[in-house]
């Protein structure tokens, strides 16, 4: 299926991580131009960028809690390829469990920035790019959670900073952005479990594993293409064109109730997501 991205210039924030890596091998084998946002991690930044062509893969350094670095990120990304045409808001960090009353003010607040704010100031300056650089059509996709949804006791900070993406602003901006770009869209991809360096590890655990896809009527967790797919999906101009202010749930249909008894599951499907 052709996607539209022939030439198109998308940025990637959180580049260099396991979801923003299957973005960009994504993006760049749909024919796009790719800025690749990375902060620390610019040894696997490199690494993602010879698996393909350099001419069309760029990397770009910021700490996007920074409004000057991003607005220089986003100077670079345009002196690099031109008019920004798509933008995948994706770099974000989990936070340690800890209740409301022992939260400190300062984890809070590294969490709202880095989760939150980072994303408002791309935003920012993709509008900016989109009014400098006139044309019908832009996309954004924001990548939210179901803790968003659902909240995640221990984890008020990342669920608040999930949910503000997932409603307050998938809504907002999908009303601002046709000012800028008349058939531009802005929707939200919120994955539940999925297989990252991160989450590989308490996955080993049979126990863990199997208390998570209990509530999951599909019995499995997604692996990273699953989720990079329906980004890509949706940052589309070609086969998303009338798809804005969307949350779609990647989590297999995961809800509260129990719907699995532990020794009736079969975890072998852990294995084939390695291979996808």
């Amino acid at each position: 299926m052709e996607l539209g991205f022939t030439d198109k210039h998308v940025l990637v924030t959180g580049g260099a991580g396991g979801l923003g890596e299957e973005i960009i091998q994504l993006l760049y084998q749909a024919g796009a131009k790719v800025s690749l946002h990375f902060n620390t991690n610019r040894e696997n930044a490199v690494v993602i960028q010879e698996r393909c062509n350099k001419e069309r893969v760029k990397l770009i350094q910021g700490d996007l809690r920074d409004e000057q670095q991003v607005q220089a990120l986003f100077s670079s990304a345009i002196t690099n390829f031109g008019r920004i045409d798509h933008l995948v808001a994706n770099a974000a960090i989990g936070s340690n469990k800890v209740l409301t009353s022992e939260l400190s003010l300062q984890q809070w607040n590294n969490t709202i920035n880095t989760n939150l704010t980072s994303v408002f100031l791309c935003v920012r300056e993709f509008f900016k790019n989109l009014e400098e650089y006139p044309g019908r059509n832009g996309s954004i996709v924001l990548i939210g959670s179901t803790a968003g949804e659902v909240g995640e006791a221990g984890h008020a900070d990342y669920s608040a900073s999930k949910a503000a993406l997932m409603y307050g602003l998938t809504k907002t901006w999908k009303n601002e952005i046709i000012h800028y770009a008349s058939q531009g869209r802005v929707n939200t991809v919120a994955p539940g479990w999925f297989l990252t360096k991160m989450s590989e590890e308490s996955l080993k655990d049979e126990n863990t594993l199997k208390t998570i896809i209990q509530t999951i009527p599909l019995a499995k967790i997604a692996a990273p293409n699953e989720v990079a797919s329906t980004a890509v999906f949706l940052l589309s101009d070609r086969v998303s064109s009338h798809i804005s202010g969307e949350t779609l749930m990647i989590h297999g249909g995961m809800e509260g109730r129990v719907l699995h008894k532990k020794e009736d599951l079969d975890l072998s499907f852990i294995n084939s997501l390695k291979k996808k």
